[in-house]
């Protein structure tokens, strides 16, 4: 019994102290021009599925939870945001090369028609941030659209 009590009372003082541990904010009030919103023609109904459920984890603007400042979700939180960006980042699609962006536009395409993004563990919280069958297709669209403007860059 005395054991449970004392590892029960190292717990406690870990969690306590871990809230101590400062996460970095990825929050900025400024749209870049290199925003994949001002490179290329964005349907509003479009945009407005980005920000739902990509902005958070691919862009240089998160829209944070109520769970965000306490630790251990928010390193979690942090972590999955840097690896996200890492992939890609919507608000310097624009620094892309050209190649780049092409294969950015296939692998979104790929990433959405496999049910792959976002992330289960992400939906998980953010339920509204599920794509239907009608929020594919508009995006699907409007990633060719992009893919046949970069061919005419050529």
């Amino acid at each position: 019994m005395k054991f449970i009590k004392i590892g029960a009372i190292i717990l406690l003082v870990v969690l306590v102290g871990i809230q101590f541990i400062p996460t970095k904010r990825n929050q900025s009030e400024i749209v870049p021009a290199t925003d994949i919103t001002k490179v290329y023609s964005v349907p509003q109904k479009v945009e407005a599925i980005l920000k739902i459920s990509c902005y958070d984890c691919h862009s240089n603007n998160t829209n944070y939870p109520w769970y965000n400042k306490v630790q251990p979700f928010s390193g979690i939180l942090e972590r999955h945001i840097i690896e996200g960006k890492e992939h890609l980042n919507f608000s310097e699609f624009g620094t892309y090369s050209k190649r780049k962006q092409r294969s950015m536009f296939n692998s979104m395409a790929g990433q959405i028609e496999e049910d792959e993004m976002p992330l289960d563990s992400y939906l998980w919280m953010h339920r509204e941030a599920e794509l239907s069958k009608k929020e594919k297709k508009a995006l699907l669209e409007w990633i060719d659209i992009g893919l046949k403007e970069l061919e005419s860059v050529r």
